[in-house]
């Protein structure tokens, strides 16, 4: 398992392709060559030029990507939220949307609009703002969401178990 060199990783997730998010994040890449950059492209028709990229990475890859780097790009899903959170790093998202054909529906957009008010979970509204965030991002080293763990307290699992037994 490799780790990501501090820097932004970004996924477009596993079911579908997001040429948007890997084009834009691939300019800002450009824009900034001294910072690393990798990108999951999955399933996707545009090749990166600027940045790293691969389709598809393991998930114990994968995580090592999220837990290394320094920012975490990706759509709204909620498995790259939950993983996010859960690596203690800040995620910059950018809704897939339906009139575009990056989805079936716009959920993601209401995803978006209740997970984008917490701590650490950002939100772009375009790419020229996920472009613009991700500098911001990376300058502010305060803004990572709390890590939590991925399995419940062993207290309150022991507190069900009795429960359950009695």
């Amino acid at each position: 398992m490799q780790r990501a060199v501090s820097g932004v990783f970004v996924s477009v997730g596993s079911m579908m392709p997001f040429d948007r998010l890997t084009r834009a994040v691939d300019e800002w890449a450009a824009a900034n060559p001294g910072i690393p950059v990798e990108i999951q492209i999955g399933k996707g028709d545009y090749e990166p030029r600027h940045a790293k990229w691969v389709r598809k990475l393991a998930l114990p890859d994968y995580q090592a990507r999220v837990a290394g780097c320094a920012l975490f790009v990706a759509h709204c899903g909620m498995g790259s939220i939950i993983s996010a959170i859960e690596a203690g790093k800040p995620i910059l998202m950018l809704p897939r949307l339906q009139a575009m054909g990056e989805h079936n529906t716009d959920h993601q957009l209401a995803t978006a609009k209740h997970v984008g008010i917490r701590p650490g979970l950002h939100v772009a509204a375009d790419v020229d703002d996920l472009k613009a965030r991700a500098s911001a991002l990376l300058a502010d080293t305060g803004t990572a969401p709390a890590p939590i763990s991925r399995f419940a307290d062993p207290a309150f699992t022991a507190r069900i178990r009795a429960f359950i037994e009695s």
